[in-house]
């Protein structure tokens, strides 16, 4: 009998590694590094999230240039890694040719849509998220005035500027909102220096809270805020602490919910592919409010940005997507 249970126990050991074995997760970051204290460094929290919660290691890897993603990417296939997630939409031109190469694999790519069978592609209403923000910065700000950063001029960024827009001007007429981006290539998602220089110019025109949706380069928009007593917005990772009570607060992209989901997923047999757009009603989006920054928002302005939220979610309040069409009505 005795025999009998540690011949059970010693299967069941072997069955829990081999499962383990079967689950090779890895997750390749987009330009600007893991530790961007935003967009990467969100989906690296989702990943170690992951480890510390099931012991399952992972590989990663920080791309120094774009000539790096098809190398990349087609090593951890070849490797036998999957699910494989790609944090940023650069990764969907490499995922489009490599996914058809390694049919079992299963992937992920967050910010993109790509059309294959054994692809997921994790997207986000960020201008429902953008839209809350707007509304803090619009009762916050003491001038009228406010300003948003964005990195790469893309139309997913524009995504992000269109739904702030919404959410500033819909609390009084007279609200200007300023609009400026570092770039066109990918090296704007890291120019602290020029984040800056686009946020003290703003302030000139006279801005007094600014948004950032500028990965790496954020950290400069936050830091030329706080410097000249104005108020910054963080994005995509709870960014209120990088200058506790200078940070308005921060539109929270849950891009780290997104690449715990895709592990766990895959780790219970239960990966799906296909879109999964995420917004205020699936948690996907949101702004944070901790110790860093509830001083600043005020009990009123809680309730208003409450409000609408509640009127997004029920769906009596439907936010612009730029990407639809590619203008902003607001």
């Amino acid at each position: 009998m005795k025999k009998t249970i540690l011949g059970l126990f010693a299967f069941s050991m072997m069955s829990a590694t081999a499962l383990a074995a079967d689950i090779k997760p890895a997750i390749i970051y987009d330009l600007g590094g893991k530790f961007d204290k935003s967009f990467n460094e969100a989906a690296f929290n989702g990943a170690e999230k992951f480890k510390a919660e099931t012991g399952i290691e992972y590989r990663e890897f920080e791309i120094a240039n774009d000539a790096q993603r098809e190398q990349a990417l087609r090593r951890f296939a070849s490797d036998g890694n999957s699910p494989i997630v790609m944090a940023g939409f650069n990764w969907a031109a490499s995922l489009e040719k490599i996914a058809p190469e390694y049919p079992d694999t299963k992937f992920a790519i967050i910010d993109m849509v790509v059309d294959k069978p054994n692809v997921k592609s994790i997207v986000f209403k960020e201008q429902e998220g953008s839209y809350l923000v707007g509304v803090l910065a619009g009762l916050a700000s003491e001038t009228k005035t406010v300003g948003f950063v964005g990195g790469m001029d893309i139309p997913l960024i524009h995504k992000f500027a269109c739904g702030y827009v919404g959410g500033a001007k819909s609390t009084g007429e007279g609200v200007k909102v300023l609009e400026a981006y570092t770039g066109t290539t990918p090296d704007a998602w890291n120019d602290p220096v020029k984040g800056g220089e686009i946020t003290k110019s703003q302030i000139d025109q006279g801005a007094d809270v600014v948004y950032h949706a500028a990965g790496g380069t954020g950290v400069g928009v936050l830091q030329a805020a706080a410097d000249a007593g104005k108020l910054g917005i963080g994005v995509d990772s709870n960014q209120n602490m990088l200058q506790p009570g200078k940070v308005l607060t921060s539109m929270l992209k849950r891009v780290d919910v997104a690449v715990y989901d895709a592990f766990t997923a895959a780790k219970d047999d239960k990966f799906e592919f296909g879109v999964s757009n995420l917004g205020l009603k699936e948690d996907g989006v949101g702004y944070a409010l901790d110790e860093h920054n509830k001083a600043l928002i005020t009990p009123d302005m809680l309730e208003a940005v409450e409000k609408v939220k509640a009127e997004i979610i029920a769906g009596n309040l439907e936010v612009h997507d730029y990407m639809t069409d590619e203008s902003c009505p607001y």
